[in-house]
């Protein structure tokens, strides 16, 4: 089998990797399916060790689905002279923009709002020629523009939508933007492709030890809650949020805490607010980005303590309210609750100290080997997850065979090949398959080069060419292709992460989830029972996240978004 063919995760790929993690003693099993998993996986099975890959749910089904989708080197941590810190995201922001994942990481300008003549634009002028300056000296800077400075006409200019009193001049300078939830699925995908045995629905239950030593997991299939035993010369867990509850099946303390600290996103249409270019404003608590996304705007975040439900994060009115109080106070036009398409909340899992508040705690990343053959990875932010997991696996490698130095920064993601070419030629490739340049646009920028498999699909069966009920920018090959070839199991592992539709429509995924699930079931095998079960889940889901968003605090939220059963939480057992 080809390395592009092992890519492919669907139903039987996912029973085979069941059938070989039971047998099999793997050199390392990676617990966890976010960015630092997926890529903690990608960097073991790049080195040639045997790997599997277990996650309690869907991949990016925590954090790395719910983040502010940004690629950056952390502007604001050059005021905190945290130099290392910016410097390795500059270099890894360049890896993605160049070399990674060039089809799902873009540059993106950003304003940043000056409110004071003289000092404030000398005291940020200087950072942002900073962050510029690093990004050059490491050779990252390739493809994204230096800073400009711009007066208040020229920044209203390219954002018509801020008040006049909002600023006296900005700064215009770029980052990049992601689906992280694309990006992760890619990374599991090329994990594959070197030949990482992986399996979503898998939850870790308790650690094997023998003695003071880990050798294994013991799991839990939540598709048919069946358990079994998988070993292991290493154990990786990247479980960001969840880490505190090894100490739990350790019995002691890991060695290190992590404190989960909430962040919550609104989207917007883009006829709400005018600009071509993203904005970033400073708040009392946090930083408030307004990010362009295809045809619409994420704001976000929050930055506040959560101890509550890990799964399902929810976002209160008071969430939303200081989101739009703080947005609202630098545009022309008031953004109102009737302007939100969807609302998603995630946590951060940041290491904790034991008296700082969330929004002061590290942003790095820390490596601890709690028990032996136990590596804990923790910390960290999603530009830098190809370091954090390069660092695991380098722990890791101690307790194995001869093990080759990471490679991760020069393999291209699943996608990444062929793509610059493929952008260029894309009206020709839509006018081969007839479809519309858009479409081809649309597929190229969430699938890279991997969008052929797409189109063969469609000229195959014509009716995978039609665009989805309630969410006509995706079509039905997407939803097919999710089944098929991304691991998707559940209704809501498509309207959510496959695709982004549950929070770029206003009904929430509700006009689409009956023409998905049509296209879903005979590409799963679900019976009848089996769809009408799935549907009423996600509306269910829609409605408790609904609910939760008019609530007045995070217990009442928390409680609402409860009141929807998990689609993955199997029947109790006799």
């Amino acid at each position: 089998m080809s390395r592009f063919a092992a890519s492919q995760l669907g139903p039987q790929q996912r029973a085979d990797a069941l059938a070989r993690l039971r047998t099999e003693t793997f050199d390392v099993v990676v617990i966890g399916g976010g960015v630092t998993g997926a890529g903690a996986a990608l960097d073991a099975a790049s080195r040639g060790l045997s790997v599997a890959l277990v996650e309690a749910r869907d991949f990016a089904s925590g954090t790395s689905s719910r983040s502010s989708k940004l690629i950056h080197g952390g502007l604001r941590y050059l005021e905190q002279l945290n130099f290392s810190l910016v410097r390795e995201a500059l270099e890894e922001r360049g890896r993605l923009l160049t070399t990674l994942a060039p089809h799902l990481v873009r540059p993106t300008p950003f304003l940043l709002p000056l409110n004071h003549h003289g000092w404030q634009r000398l005291y940020y002028g200087a950072g942002v020629a900073l962050y510029d300056t690093l990004g050059s000296i490491l050779g990252t800077a390739r493809g994204v523009p230096r800073h400009r400075h711009l007066s208040r006409a020229g920044a209203r200019r390219l954002f018509p939508s801020l008040r006049r009193d909002a600023l006296v001049g900005a700064i215009r300078y770029y980052d990049g933007h992601v689906d992280d939830a694309r990006f992760v699925l890619a990374l599991a995908r090329t994990a594959a492709s070197y030949g990482a045995v992986t399996a979503t629905s898998t939850r870790v239950v308790d650690l094997l030890r023998n003695a003071r030593e880990v050798v294994g997991v013991r799991v839990r299939d939540l598709e048919s809650d069946d358990e079994f035993e998988i070993r292991a010369r290493t154990v990786v867990a990247a479980t960001g949020v969840w880490s505190d509850d090894l100490s739990e099946m350790l019995h002691e303390r890991p060695g290190l805490r992590v404190r989960a600290s909430k962040g919550v996103h609104l989207v917007v249409p883009r006829s709400v607010i005018s600009g071509d270019v993203g904005l970033i404003l400073r708040t009392e608590k946090s930083v408030l980005f307004v990010i362009p996304w295809g045809g619409h705007w994420i704001i976000g975040t929050t930055d506040t303590d959560w101890d509550l439900d890990r799964a399902h994060p929810a976002a209160s009115s008071v969430d939303i309210d200081y989101i739009l109080e703080h947005v609202n106070a630098v545009l022309e036009r008031p953004i109102t609750h009737d302007d939100i398409e969807g609302v998603y909340a995630g946590l951060r899992p940041l290491l904790a100290g034991e008296d700082e508040s969330s929004s002061k705690l590290s942003r790095e990343h820390a490596v601890v080997e709690p028990m032996l053959g136990l590596m804990l990875v923790a910390g960290g932010k999603y530009t830098t997850y190809r370091v954090m997991a390069a660092d695991v696996i380098d722990k890791a490698a101690h307790r194995l065979r001869d093990v080759p130095r990471s490679r991760t920064q020069d393999i291209p993601l699943i996608g990444a090949d062929g793509f610059t070419a493929m952008w260029a030629n894309r009206a020709d490739l839509a006018r081969r398959h007839g479809v519309t340049v858009g479409a081809v646009e649309h597929l190229l920028e969430r699938y890279g080069s991997l969008t052929t498999e797409l189109l063969a699909s469609i000229d195959a069966d014509p009716r995978l060419g039609q665009p989805v009920a309630g969410a006509p920018e995706y079509l039905a090959a997407e939803i097919a292709y999710a089944a098929s070839h991304e691991g998707a199991l559940h209704l809501e592992d498509v309207l959510t992460r496959r695709t982004r539709i549950s929070i770029e429509t206003a009904h929430r995924g509700l006009d689409s989830v009956e023409d998905v699930a049509d296209v879903l079931a005979p590409a799963l095998g679900w019976d009848a029972a089996t769809r009408r079960r799935e549907v009423e889940h996600y509306r269910a889901r829609v409605l408790a996240e609904r609910e939760s968003q008019r609530m007045p605090d995070d217990l009442t939220a928390d409680a609402a978004r409860l009141g929807a059963p998990d689609v993955r939480k199997p029947s109790a057992r006799p």
